[in-house]
């Protein structure tokens, strides 16, 4: 919806684990020296300011990076996690938040690109301020991501991550994700996408997982709970992340980290994680 801004919810506890994965899967794609594509559905704004209105209204970092940030005894996929936050914050004090397009833009290689789509006005104005200076490799287009993804699939390079990350304050992002990943695996059926998706009381959300598994042959499925469903039905209480082509190393790392995540993000005894493969 056009009312969603991220900014509210930067560096929460579905931020970390989701731009942790990241990291781990821009790095498996850097392994190799072939050029890659990164392709966002929802940009935002890029990055963000923890100490703005929006993100102190409810200090949602506060549970979620805030957690990470000075523990010296994380595992290595986390600390390069934490690290990819740090360049943002020269001073060593938690100020600032990359969102998914300046994480990428930080592990991209000279030849590797990155495609931007965000259909909110003033985030589209700040992604391109955030970005002014990698014109060359990057394009930003105010539009609806799930409409362009047929637009840069295939990427040039037949190698890529898509990022599908739609607010789901329209619940007919459930229905429209489902959609753009059919789409998009078969365009690029050798790419990675990778699909956040909300940990709510709600049946549509609870039926995502299930139905998105239905499309794809390698998949792995992860998320984490970080506290038990609110009694009035309302509110996050963790997330998922479904990703299509996974490298297979992943889920020994996950299997690594995310009990770490469950210690440090986890708010009640409902905290946990779980990790589900095609096989």
């Amino acid at each position: 919806m056009l009312s969603y801004r991220h900014a509210f919810h930067a560096g929460n506890h579905a931020d970390v684990l989701k731009h942790f994965v990241l990291v781990q899967l821009l790095r498996h794609l850097n392994q190799k020296d072939k050029p890659w594509w990164f392709i966002d559905t929802h940009a935002g704004a890029g990055a963000y300011k923890l100490d703005s209105e929006y993100a102190k209204k409810n200090a949602e970092f506060e549970g979620g990076i805030s957690r990470l940030w000075r523990d010296a005894d994380l595992s290595a996929p986390l600390a390069d996690y934490v690290a990819q936050v740090k360049l943002l914050n020269p001073g060593g004090k938690l100020r600032h938040y990359p969102g998914s397009p300046l994480i990428a833009l930080n592990l991209a290689r000279p030849d590797d690109h990155l495609r931007l789509f965000e259909l909110h006005g003033t985030d589209v104005q700040l992604l391109e301020q955030n970005f002014r200076d990698a014109a060359r490799r990057v394009a930003i287009r105010q539009a609806d991501g799930f409409m362009e993804l047929k637009s840069v699939l295939p990427p040039q390079p037949r190698r890529g991550l898509t990022l599908i990350d739609p607010s789901y304050e329209d619940k007919q992002d459930y229905v429209r994700v489902i959609g753009a990943l059919k789409e998009g695996i078969s365009r690029f059926a050798t790419g990675m996408f990778m699909v956040w998706y909300p940990k709510i009381q709600l049946g549509t959300a609870h039926q995502l997982p299930e139905k998105l598994r239905k499309l794809a042959d390698k998949w792995l499925d992860v998320s984490l709970t970080v506290q038990a469903p609110s009694p009035d039905g309302f509110g996050m209480h963790g997330s998922g992340l479904f990703i299509v082509n996974p490298p297979w190393t992943l889920v020994g790392t996950l299997a690594e980290a995310m009990p770490t995540l469950v210690g440090l993000l986890g708010l009640d005894e409902a905290a946990a994680y779980s990790l589900e493969t095609s096989g």
